[in-house]
């Protein structure tokens, strides 16, 4: 009788996978995390709508007023608050877009180890396939010589 032979049992040597997000949000500093809030907010609508509406209030304001214009045409104070916010906000949110693509970077490691696991585990269950078909084949030649054997001793 032919032995069967079987690959041995598959096993796993590494390390679990990691959420890339929580590893990467514990270690931000306070200042990091202050400049992603601040990108954050001035990257959004409600923000870009309550300065379109504080810009308009203040010229309509400064045209308008009967009383005090404390920014007359060409409105110089306001020329001067708008370019110190994007003086300051210009490097913040550069601050952040560093930060966010570090955090890709981190993530594409991340899918590529995650791949090579995966890779790995495909060339496992493929072999394991081969290794089935192979004694299957097995299986039906001895089926085959004893249905043969048992055809002639019947004759």
């Amino acid at each position: 009788m032919t032995k069967l032979h079987f690959p041995k049992h598959f096993e796993h040597h590494h390390v679990p996978i990691k959420n890339v997000n929580e590893a990467f949000e514990k270690q931000l500093t306070l200042g990091q995390r202050t400049s992603d809030r601040v990108a954050n907010i001035v990257g959004s609508w409600p923000f870009i709508i309550f300065q379109s509406i504080f810009l308009a209030v203040w010229v309509i304001l400064n045209v308008a007023a009967v009383i005090h214009h404390w920014d007359p045409y060409p409105f110089i104070l306001m020329n001067l608050i708008l370019s110190m916010q994007a003086a300051y906000t210009a490097p913040i949110i550069m601050m952040s877009q560093n930060r966010q693509a570090d955090r890709d970077r981190l993530e594409a490691h991340n899918d590529y180890i995650i791949n090579k696991k995966a890779e790995e585990e495909i060339h496992t269950v493929m072999d394991h396939l081969e290794t089935q078909a192979e004694v299957l084949i097995q299986i039906y030649k001895i089926l085959d010589n004893q249905k043969v054997t048992v055809n002639e001793s019947t004759l």
